[in-house]
């Protein structure tokens, strides 16, 4: 048996995180605006949960990409396959990840790559270079460590 997954990224602020993950991995921004809206008019759900974000509703404490050749309900927006979900929680990041997320590029594009994600907002954080290879660890705008290979 094989199970559905996604990967949740606890962040301060879950729009600019998806906004900036969309952008680096060319995924989408799930657009959940259907959902919310019959939930709304159903008193399911207060206004009060949902803010405005790329022209529609979303909720206040999550957002999510999703990649764009997937499936994803039509109904609620979600992804149904390859998918991150970032949840908005009180604390800043304060430790190393034990978790990370490892982005290949085509061969010899390492480091364009790189500057392309420092433009979106990354930060270099250190350049490695071992037997095993070489790679760019990196930092999202919240300070998530990623690598760039």
């Amino acid at each position: 048996m094989t199970l559905h997954w996604k990967l949740v990224i606890d962040t301060t602020d879950p729009h600019a995180q998806a906004d900036f993950w969309a952008e680096a991995l060319g995924y989408l921004v799930e657009d959940n605006s259907p959902l919310i809206e019959q939930l709304l008019a159903h008193g399911a759900a207060p206004p009060e949960a949902t803010v405005e974000s790329h022209g529609r509703r979303a909720w206040r404490d999550l957002a999510a990409v999703r990649h764009p050749d997937d499936a994803h309900d039509e109904r609620s927006g979600t992804g149904l396959g390859r998918r991150l979900l970032f949840q908005r929680v009180p604390e800043a990041k304060t430790v190393k990840n034990r978790l990370h997320i490892d982005l290949h590029t085509a061969p010899g594009d390492m480091e364009t790559e790189t500057a392309r994600l420092e433009a979106l907002g990354a930060a270099v954080l250190r350049r490695v270079s071992e037997q095993g290879g070489t790679w760019v660890v990196m930092t999202d705008p919240e300070g998530n460590e990623f690598c760039v290979h």
